[in-house]
């Protein structure tokens, strides 16, 4: 069937079709693969196939691909063997592919990779005869049989507890032959490998392993294809947010092979610590192995440069001698390979102006290039990498912070292991530091059973000989990874960096057992369930838990939040709801605090007696008696708010949840609440009676309560009031700001509005003096954004309650969406969760529209939001272009929002300037 669509592209030293822009099409490895050829590097040839070959495979199917590109592959395979001098199925000197996948976002051990493929009993006896080295042509069919097996055959283990079936054959023939390695392994011995895994293909999958090599080469594409869609990258996609319609691309190169002889090896490579952001060249090799084997962890590699290998000898207490003799660095062995390595990490790092993840081979002496993309990296490499490229000159300003993701600052906020409780904790193994941070949690063996624990509410440690792909829900939910096999570039390492885990790789003296559940160091015995710490910034594995102090940021953090301030317009306010949650927002740069919720404030010690007691009252006497009692403490709360934010605006919140919520609904509660508050406990029940409702957030609640009880409105402006006065008395500069909650109507803001200026001009009247204040409201129901005109003529601010607004927009109950969201999510209905991030369709319509309204009707109205969405990076940039003065998020996400606002600002420019602040003639009230 001919196409006028291309969907084969060469790369090589002859033909290069491709180019690093043509990411989307080509994939990340496609695009970087042909962007080498182009720079001189020397890379071995091949193809292809684009992603939209994907999207035809996954809507229309193998039989209708295959006739869409049969021909461009032949003439791929073509150009392939012009290149290399060899043909493709020729049994006396066989052209062996490499089929691996590639989508445009990098995407680690998710995917398929099969190598060596064209391998039959013809072809491994020419092979062996053409390299004059028998043992290699064996080692690379048996490789060849064990990855086609799996990845195309799907002959996998049966259980989670059982090891990958071929592995346990390799091991049964080293223990025959009383080895340890899989390269001490003999000829005969992978002769014996080979039928062995044959014979287990056939008596598993109930089929012969295929020998044409055009049946392996198209199986092998369409395993790619199919891998896509497989659960791991399922997985994956859904926590890195990555479109299921992008599609993978298929890349199908040339072999080079490592496996040849001491003189050929396999390695991966970065150009700066993809752990700490360190600038060092750094990697991993291993000798006469191919690539899977580095990232596999079957084998523990060297490093590759001669100080990585001297960090390494410490941490694993190796002496100097021994790590010389034993285990030297590239830089040592292979000195000349080892320079034009170097030369060509640097002119990739400069050529992508980004740090980059290097794969490479060696055959015989000869360098090959296999991969460069930018690296993954933990959230402190990303800071750093960023701001020491940005004083090297290599990026501006704005390239800085759109490397960073925003979510991924959340790393450098986590707890740390106190440094007294870690000198007096028992070091039980090290490991490898393959990705930094501090973890604590019970021990769990199989990446499914961490998923039901951590729903049981418990935290895991997941400890695994080596991770694989399938393992990838598991380490996403865990507190840690800790695995026996592997070095800093095994799949455990990389994709906890990706994932901003800690984790250790690597610990040889963990000895874990599947069948049995237990983990043994020495002559210790640790069950499942048991506790362990880990601190992936050493390696060090502790036993028992370690408690936790807050992180010390780094001065390239500081860096990088100064320049946010310098692009952001969205101003950064915190929700915070005492005086040690408004310190730490100041401290991580927050410009005010959007919502103070005083419901918040009511649950600690007496307070909640004179609440209690209020709820029970009689009459409005028995209300204003409790609520005497409440003034002071309220005002104490506001005066400290006020102090840790002296200059900067406090938004508070009047009361907003229902009544119902401050009494205990359970019989023993209520007991001791009558005991505590002298009343019968048949009034306690018949009070819950009666504040009993069917919607609680529908109910009487927000500004309703207020109006039902003007008085409790009375109190709260009033608390506000009296503090600021207080404040500004004693030289605080008092920036206060009164919100009424769940407005519907002007009326209703109205009422409320009509108390609280009373209220003020009382306080104002006793005390002889003024005080500035703004009074504004949330916008939290459909309607109120549909009137917002008609409101900003009476209220001086919005401030979107979006976690309400999108309840009752798409009529979801936040807390029982959880029965059915994620099928929403998984059947692609939503493409996100609308509690997290927000719908932009639907209630991002809705802000828009209330903005517009708002604006036209009082110009310069402040807006902000201040519902979790305010510490959404995707949000922050809705809000951004809808003009949004300001968001508002917990303390902890104050950097985040912060840098995203700045990335908004430089990936949309600014709205339009906004009018300046002024007042606008009342109207009929709706």
């Amino acid at each position: 069937m001919s196409s006028p669509v291309k969907y084969v592209y060469a790369f090589g030293a002859a033909l290069t079709e491709g180019e690093a822009a043509m990411k989307n099409l080509l994939g990340g490895k496609g695009a970087n693969l042909a962007e080498m050829c182009r720079l001189g590097i020397t890379v071995p040839p091949g193809f292809t196939i684009s992603t939209e070959a994907c999207t035809e495979f996954t809507d229309k199917g193998q039989a209708h691909v295959f006739e869409l590109i049969r021909d461009e592959v032949a003439q791929g395979v073509a150009r392939v063997e012009g290149e290399m001098g060899k043909r493709f199925g020729d049994p006396a000197d066989p052209l062996l592919l490499s089929v691996r996948s590639g989508a445009r976002a990098s995407m680690p051990g998710m995917m398929d990779t099969i190598l060596n493929l064209g391998l039959n009993d013809e072809a491994v006896v020419g092979l062996a005869r053409k390299a004059n080295n028998e043992r290699f042509a064996w080692d690379s069919y048996r490789r060849f049989i064990q990855m086609y097996g799996d990845v195309v055959m799907g002959l996998k283990p049966v259980s989670k507890e059982e090891h990958d079936p071929f592995e346990v054959i390799i091991d049964m023939v080293k223990e025959k032959r009383g080895v340890k390695l899989d390269t001490d392994l003999g000829t005969d011995d992978l002769k014996e490998l080979v039928q062995r895994f044959k014979s287990l293909i056939r008596a598993r999958i109930g089929r012969d392993f295929p020998t044409d090599p055009w049946e392996q080469l198209w199986g092998a594409v369409f395993a790619v294809f199919e891998s896509w869609n497989n659960d791991r990258a399922k997985v994956y996609r859904e926590l890195n947010d990555i479109p299921q319609s992008w599609g993978t691309a298929v890349n199908v190169q040339a072999m080079v092979f490592g496996n040849l002889g001491d003189s050929s090896a396999t390695g991966v490579a970065f150009s700066r610590d993809a752990g700490t952001g360190e600038d060092l060249f750094n990697g991993e090799f291993l000798i006469n192995a191919q690539g899977e084997d580095v990232v596999a962890g079957v084998r523990t590699p060297q490093q590759i440069s001669r100080l990585g290998s001297q960090r390494w000898a410490q941490l694993a207490l190796v002496n100097e001698e021994e790590r010389r003799s034993q285990f030297p660095s590239l830089e040592e062995l292979m000195p000349d390979i080892y320079q034009q390595l170097l030369k060509a990490e640097t002119l990739l790092e400069n050529h992508f102006r980004d740090m980059q993840d290097m794969e490479f081979t060696i055959q015989e002496g000869k360098l090959w290039m296999l991969q460069t993309r930018n690296g993954k990296r933990t959230g402190a490499a990303m800071v750093r990498i960023a701001v020491e490229m940005l004083k090297q000159g290599m990026i501006d300003e704005k390239t800085a912070l759109l490397r960073v993701a925003p979510e991924r600052l959340n790393e450098l906020l986590h707890p740390v292991f106190d440094t007294h409780a870690v000198k007096a904790a028992k070091v039980i193994a090290r490991g490898l530091p393959a990705s930094p941070g501090a973890a604590t949690g019970q021990i769990v063996f199989f990446a499914d059973e961490a998923e039901e624990w951590v729903k049981q509410g418990k935290v895991v440690i997941l400890v695994r000989l080596e991770t694989s792909p399938e393992d990838l829900r598991g380490m996403s939910v865990a507190q840690g990874i800790l695995t026996a096999r592997g070095g800093m570039t095994s799949h455990a390492a990389v994709v906890a960096r990706g994932m901003g885990k800690c984790c250790i790789s690597g610990a040889g003296a963990v000895h874990v057992d599947y069948k049995a559940r237990t983990m043994t160091i020495g002559d210790t015995v640790y069950q499942e369930g048991d506790w362990l710490s880990l601190d992936g910034s050493t390696g060090e594995v502790f036993e028992g838990r370690i408690p936790t102090v807050e992180a010390g940021l780094s001065g390239d953090f500081g860096a990088l939040m100064a320049l946010t301030d310098k692009y952001k317009r969205l101003h950064v306010r915190a929700n915070a709801d005492t005086p040690d949650d408004a310190k730490v927002a100041r401290n991580f740069g927050a410009t005010g605090i959007g919502l103070c919720r005083t419901e918040h404030m009511f649950f600690a010690g007496d307070r909640i007696l004179a609440v209690r007691e209020m709820i029970l009252a009689n009459d409005e006497a028995g209300r204003r008696k409790a609520l005497a009692k409440l003034l002071p403490m309220q005002r104490g709360d506001f005066e400290g708010m006020f102090r840790e934010m002296n200059g900067l605006p406090v938004t508070i919140r009047l009361l907003d949840p229902p009544l119902h919520e401050f009494i205990p609904h359970d019989e023993a509660g209520q007991r001791t609440m009558a005991n505590e508050m002298g009343v019968p406990l048949g009034k306690i029940k018949m009070r819950v009676e009666e504040l009993h409702e069917f919607n609680p957030m529908m109910g009487h609640r927000g500004c309703r309560l207020g109006i039902s009880y003007p008085e409790i409105t009375e109190m709260q402006a009033r608390a506000v009031i009296e503090a600021a006065l207080n404040m500004k008395a004693r030289g605080f500069e008092v920036k206060a700001e009164i919100m009424v909650p769940l407005v519907g109507t002007v009326r209703e803001f109205d009422a409320q509005a009509k108390v609280i200026r009373q209220t003020a001009a009382a306080v104002f009247a006793e005390r002889g003096e003024q005080l500035e204040y703004l009074l504004g409201t949330m916008i939290e129901t459909p309607r109120a954004a549909v009137i917002a005109d008609s409101i900003a003529r009476q209220a001086e601010f919005f401030s979107f309650g979006t976690n309400d607004l999108t309840q009752m927009t798409l009529g979801f109950s936040r807390d029982d969406a959880g029965k059915f969201l994620p099928d929403y999510l998984r059947k692609g209905i939503y493409e996100h969760d609308p509690f997290r991030s927000i719908d932009q369709k639907g209630v991002g319509a809705l802000v828009e529209m209330a903005v517009r309204k708002g604006q036209q009707a009082r110009p310069g109205i402040e807006t902000g939001v201040c519902g979790e969405h305010g510490g959404d990076p995707a949000s922050v940039e809705f809000f951004h272009g809808a003009g949004l003065d300001y968001v508002s998020c917990s303390p902890f996400r104050v950097p985040i929002a912060r840098l995203a606002a700045a990335q908004a600002a430089i990936r949309g420019g600014a709205p339009a300037p906004r009018a300046p602040r002024g007042g606008g003639a009342p109207t009929p009230l709706n």
